[in-house]
């Protein structure tokens, strides 16, 4: 299984792709700038739909980010990697209330 951007997935306890604190050569950029339309929909630019290998029919969880009450930020995260980090952030203390 691969990354958003192709590379292979970390495994526990390396670095997520998008952890904070990169280098400058592996920080976030501005891609594109885009818009919404009136029915709240908006497109990707093909050529990083490429290069994060989305496909159509792909599940995306969209993550909202709040600083003083106003949402500043909107993260999309491959919904199966999101349930990876739920699982390893909430396996240990699961595996502890079976015993």
């Amino acid at each position: 299984m691969t990354a958003a951007g192709g590379d292979p997935m970390p495994k526990k306890n390396q670095k997520a792709c998008c952890s904070p604190g990169e280098t400058e050569e592996n920080c976030c950029r501005v891609e594109s700038v885009i818009s919404i339309d009136e029915r709240g929909q908006m497109v990707l630019p093909k050529e990083l739909r490429e290069r994060a290998n989305i496909r159509a029919g792909d599940k995306m969880a969209v993550i909202s980010w709040e600083k003083e009450g106003e949402v500043c930020c909107i993260y999309l995260i491959r919904a199966e990697r999101l349930a990876e980090r739920v699982k390893d952030f909430l396996g240990p203390m699961m595996k502890g209330v079976a015993e």
